[in-house]
């Protein structure tokens, strides 16, 4: 992080023009000519992107303008549902809004809701990130919607403590050459729960069916529920079974915790020690790392996810045409989205960047992460990560999703059968589509 120049307070700065403004309107005149406007810009997000040393810094630069951050937590859910009521509504959205890689696809066909962000110099930004990153967020007629924040290239964190109460090793190398496959890691799970009993190998099956559906997406055909036409593949793609069929064999070995992910009691797993591993794309680790602690530093570390190399998440910043701010909402997009802000967020937070500048950065290519036992993260996650490929996810992948996960849940919990599971995985998933 650059370091940041001490000027005067941005508090001390509007209260003299909150006098000067209100004396003028007593006075009925108008404010003088050049007087700068104070401007409050509120950037909606979920989730940590790593960007308070950032506000802090553009605050600075630029006195008139106040930036808050409305955030929803980790409810992605929560704040999807939230951004479409308030664009259906035209009003009380974000003068920044974030979009997540499986909701941007989806608005790309509304991008009449939101400023183009070519007409404000991003345009001349493609260079700044990696080419299909940028491409996601352009609409077919060229118009700039979203641009890129980071990746998520896959690893797998674990528990180094219950790890050794289990008599595994916990060297990273050690840990990574257990399980080149998922089968690998299914007999690993098997070994830990065979000496642990009070602990899960897995936090929930949804974000491992997830990482395992994306990588091999990734791997094959390129795309998920939906093909790039647009026709629903929910019971046609390969990858889709053969992920929910690995992730049933998971739940057959008896390995999961049975936590919804992104809910309170997940949370709490997190302190509780409630699970081994959890599958990890970059942005996993500051999430992991404001749910432990302090009590959690030392007793995480980072392995490569079996099965090989993939993607999942990554998100956008985009400008709803609501704002009344649109140059300066633009303008601070650029700031929070160019290299050195992405490098800023990777340094807080993890975000693994989607610019290759970035990911050249010799800071982030060393970078070490403290917290999980000093592992590279620079070398785990921005290795290979201008090789990731993009996964198509249709327009209505959210709700897709959503819908699939859901069935999951009902298997893991011994609601349902797998079959049945599955059976309903595919009938609400088309439902969710229509």
């Amino acid at each position: 992080m650059s370091t940041i120049l001490r000027r005067r307070s941005f508090a001390a700065i509007a209260l003299a023009a909150a006098v000067t403004l209100g004396a003028a309107a007593c006075s009925g005149e108008e404010p003088a000519p050049g007087a700068t406007e104070q401007i409050t810009l509120n950037v909606d997000v979920f989730g940590n992107f790593g960007y308070e040393e950032l506000y802090k810094q553009y605050m600075q630069e630029h006195p008139n303008i106040k930036i808050v951050e409305r955030g929803t937590g980790s409810q992605l859910d929560a704040h999807n549902q939230q951004l479409t009521q308030r664009l259906a509504a035209g009003a009380g959205a974000g003068d920044i809004v974030a979009l997540e890689e499986g909701v941007i696809i989806s608005y790309l066909d509304k991008a009449n809701l939101f400023v183009d962000l070519g007409e404000h110099g991003a345009k001349d930004l493609a260079g700044n990130f990696i080419p299909w990153k940028f491409q996601q967020g352009t609409t077919a007629d060229g118009k700039i919607l979203g641009l890129g924040t980071d990746v998520g290239s896959m690893a797998m964190c674990y528990r180094t403590d219950l790890f050794k109460k289990a008599g595994l090793p916990t060297d990273r190398a050690a840990v990574s050459a257990l399980w080149p496959t998922w089968d690998d890691y299914i007999n690993v799970g098997k070994q830990f729960k065979g000496k642990v009993k009070d602990a899960g190998f897995i936090d929930a099956v949804t974000n491992t069916y997830n990482t395992i559906l994306m990588q091999k997406a990734g791997q094959g055909a390129g795309y998920t529920y939906f093909d790039k036409s647009g026709a629903m593949t929910i019971d046609t793609n390969p990858a889709v079974k053969d992920s929910y069929d690995l992730a049933v064999k998971i739940l057959d070995a008896g390995l999961s915790a049975k936590l919804q992910a992104w809910s309170n009691e997940w949370n709490n797993g997190f302190k509780q020690a409630q699970f081994a591993t959890i599958a990890c794309p970059a942005w996993m680790t500051g999430y992991i790392t404001s749910q432990n602690g302090d009590t959690g530093s030392g007793k995480w570390d980072i392995a490569a996810a079996p099965g090989g190399g993939g993607n999942w998440g990554g998100s956008f910043l985009a400008v709803p045409k609501q704002t009344k701010h649109a140059k300066e909402a633009a303008e601070l997009v650029k700031f929070l989205t160019n290299p050195a802000g992405q490098i800023a967020a990777f340094k807080s937070k993890g975000n693994l960047p989607s610019s290759p500048q970035a990911l050249a950065d010799a800071a982030v290519k060393a970078a070490v992460n403290d917290y999980f036992s000093k592992a590279p993260t620079g070398d785990i996650f921005a290795k290979g990560a201008l090789d990731l490929k993009p996964v198509y996810l249709g327009a209505k992948n959210a709700p897709v999703r959503t819908a699939v996960e859901n069935a999951l849940r009902t298997v893991e919990q011994g609601t349902k059968s797998a079959a049945d599971g599955w059976k309903a995985a595919v009938e609400d998933g088309k439902k969710a589509a229509q």
